[in-house]
């Protein structure tokens, strides 16, 4: 099939590879030129894995080209994907001018013949009519452009059949440093939308996943695909995150806990996420969510319910939780070292997540923030960011290039990020580097015993 998708970051990028690798005819558009030269040469302009080799693979097969024309992205895409940036505003709720943007941009754009067009960016409840109207107005306003002012049409009057379009809406759930993977092994498919021709393209896109002829286990029963109206996929996506950051929140509720009672909060997570009604993912107590993800999707269903005189009182304490949750590092230096004014502390770890070069709403940032202020010289060590030089607007921090650079006269090492790398360190060499040999476990990644052996003072949350 031949698809178009408009706009490259995480999601928009990922998509159209993948795509592309099982067989589709896809054109990739950004009106970013830079970034385009850097696509059509193979590279990524995000760390991913896998995503390069993907990219590759079908740039020499034919089947991904990338343009900064959206008019030949229309004309080629019988399928048309949004997948542009929706950041939030300082309101909470989505900032969808890009999205309006790339729909009007359609519209003005249309070449006849019928099209879905697919909201993959994560847009507020209700986006799939208002794209709808964005793209006829796009429409309109060519056909104006159209018709001279005497108002006798000219020859190139744009027929009806421009406005042969529907729109579905398609959300993703993929996590940043294993989206390749989540393509090709997804839980489920949701494809919401109001046209049954609509929906039947884009199961037929999906074809080839839904089967699981790319799967890491192909033996298993095929995709679930959950086809619904536009609203109600609009709000799984919403409803999917902010469910997974409340169970984050309430981890670490238990932890802080733990911590006073005298719990081991990896216990109790095993313990409660063996039971079938629980599950055992995202109990992984630390020092809270970022990225970028959670932190807007929880903002922007608390603002949708508050726009229709709702209070989500249980989201905004999950909100809450997180924002405490980020200082409780901090806290703990505080107990070890008493005074961090003249302290020296180093960061393993400095993306929201491992896998990832996404320092968007990290952890990281607030500690550098608070470490600073309380008067303390702030070092890190990060395998990406170290490695590629990128300081996404850093500041008061000394970005290391290897680990024990990072603890040579460190009072304390405080771990961030679970970077698989890390688990691996030489601890006793760092230890004995330091000038006190703390270290904070910020996500209970490491093994409390080794780390005493190693020389350390072992610090976990909730343990």
């Amino acid at each position: 099939m031949r698809v178009c998708v408009i706009g490259t970051g995480y999601v928009g990028l990922v998509t159209g590879a993948c795509l592309a690798h099982i067989g589709h005819d896809v054109i990739c558009i950004d009106n970013n030129e830079e970034k385009v030269k850097l696509m059509k040469s193979g590279q990524s302009p995000i760390f991913e894995p896998g995503l390069s080799e993907i990219m590759q693979s079908a740039i020499q097969t034919g089947k991904i080209q990338f343009s900064s024309d959206l008019a030949a992205g229309v004309a080629h895409g019988e399928i048309l994907f949004i997948a542009v940036g929706t950041p939030p505003l300082p309101t909470g709720e989505s900032d969808t001018r890009y999205v309006e943007a790339v729909a009007r941009g359609i519209g003005a754009n249309l070449n006849g013949g019928y099209k879905v067009i697919v909201n993959k960016s994560t847009v507020p409840i209700g986006s799939g009519d208002w794209v709808r109207m964005i793209v006829l107005d796009g429409i309109a306003e060519r056909q104006k452009t159209l018709v001279p002012a005497g108002g006798i049409p000219s020859d190139e009057v744009l027929p009806e059949s421009v406005a042969q379009f529907d729109v579905v809406s398609n959300p993703e759930f993929l996590r940043e440093g294993s989206a390749v993977y989540d393509t090709f092994n997804p839980d489920r498919i949701v494809l919401g939308g109001n046209s049954q021709k609509a929906i039947t393209l884009m199961q037929e896109l999906y074809t080839p996943i839904v089967e699981r002829k790319y799967a890491a286990d192909q033996s298993l029963p095929p995709v679930p695909v959950l086809a619904t109206d536009l609203s109600s996929a609009e709000m799984i996506k919403y409803a999917a995150n902010a469910f997974l950051a409340t169970k984050i929140s309430f981890i670490n509720e238990v932890a802080n806990i733990c911590d006073r009672v005298g719990a081991d909060v990896t216990q109790v997570a095993k313990g409660i996420g063996l039971d079938s009604r629980i599950g055992k993912k995202f109990l992984q107590a630390g020092i809270g969510w970022g990225g970028s993800c959670f932190p807007k999707d929880v903002a922007a269903l608390i603002h949708t319910a508050d726009d229709y005189g709702y209070e989500a009182q249980l989201m905004k304490a999950a909100v809450s939780v997180n924002e405490r949750q980020r200082l409780i590092a901090l806290e703990k230096l505080q107990q070890v070292l008493k005074i961090l004014k003249g302290k020296t502390v180093g960061l393993l770890g400095l993306t929201f997540k491992p896998d990832t070069d996404d320092m968007r709403d990290a952890p990281a940032l607030n500690l550098i923030e608070q470490l600073n202020r309380l008067g303390a010289k702030v070092k890190a060590y990060d395998p990406i960011v170290s490695q590629t030089g990128m300081r996404h607007g850093l500041s008061g921090v000394l970005v290391e290039t290897d680990a024990e650079r990072l603890a040579d006269g460190c009072d304390a090492l405080v771990l961030v990020t679970e970077w698989e790398q890390f688990s691996s360190l030489d601890y006793a060499k760092m230890a004995k580097l330091m000038l006190h040999p703390v270290l904070i476990d910020g996500r209970n990644f490491l093994d409390p015993e080794t780390m005493v052996r190693a020389g350390f003072q072992y610090v976990g949350v909730g343990r």
